[in-house]
């Protein structure tokens, strides 16, 4: 099969890349680096030409909501547009287990894209998964109060970006499921432990004080609605085991 991976030289799109080329598959990746630009529509077409199935792991930097809508309504808009153009006969998505729960900032936009790919005429599945180990490395770069770098307290059950890879790879290679079950990572994690054994870990010797962070997104994270349901499909790489392999 030839996939076209949107989004492929991110954290998860590489793995994804990844994981397509290692079960046998030609892999496309979209990405502006390539000359593919999902916002303007720029190399898009020519990108899926041949193109059998599409995973699409686009990501923006934002805590904005209307910027989050604005950038995954018009980007999957489009992608999904030249999907059916080509002849595209599945498009997978990676979504957020909990945006529906927690439908605020970064996830109100997760939650228009999922709304966008329900409506199309291309045969689709939506993947929902728990936060990616790398989180606790993101939050210890983000989170921070002047030099300070904080940790904030939510309920996680973050998952290996590369077993995500290799479960979208999967998913694209058959038919089309709808919802697919959601997919976590082995247990419950408590995110301000993660930043602090993260910041330890990468030689960080300063003070990481755990804070409980008065955003809608964090509280609900606090709250255990990121968190998957007892029907979840499971990884198997801990956060520690993912740490270990990182300083390895």
């Amino acid at each position: 099969m030839r996939i076209a991976i949107a989004g492929g030289t991110g954290v998860v799109g590489a793995p994804t890349v990844d994981a397509v080329q290692a079960a046998g598959h030609e892999a496309v990746i979209l990405a502006r680096s390539r000359g593919v630009d999902l916002l303007t529509g720029v190399g898009v077409d020519a990108a899926l030409d041949g193109v059998d199935a599409v995973i699409d792991t686009l990501n923006v930097t934002t805590l904005s909501a209307d910027a989050a809508v604005e950038f995954f309504t018009k980007a999957t808009s489009n992608l999904i547009a030249a999907s059916e153009r080509a002849g595209v006969t599945h498009v997978v998505l990676l979504s957020i287990v909990g945006i529906d729960r927690i439908p605020v900032d970064y996830y109100a936009g997760k939650l228009a894209q999922e709304k966008v790919v329900e409506r199309s005429a291309v045969p689709w599945t939506i993947q929902r998964a728990t936060q990616f180990h790398e989180f606790a490395a993101q939050m210890f770069a983000r989170a921070k109060f002047g030099p300070l770098h904080l940790a904030p307290r939510a309920r996680t059950q973050p998952v290996a970006a590369a077993e995500v890879g290799e479960r979208l790879a999967s998913l694209a290679a058959g038919a089309p499921q709808g919802r697919a079950r959601d997919f976590a990572g082995p247990r419950e994690e408590a995110l301000d432990a993660m930043v602090k054994a993260y910041a330890k870990r990468a030689g960080y010797r300063g003070w990481v004080p755990s804070v409980s962070i008065p955003s809608a997104q964090m509280k609900g994270m606090r709250e255990g609605l990121a968190l998957p349901g007892p029907d979840a499909d499971l990884g198997s790489q801990t956060f520690a085991d993912w740490l270990a392999a990182r300083s390895a």
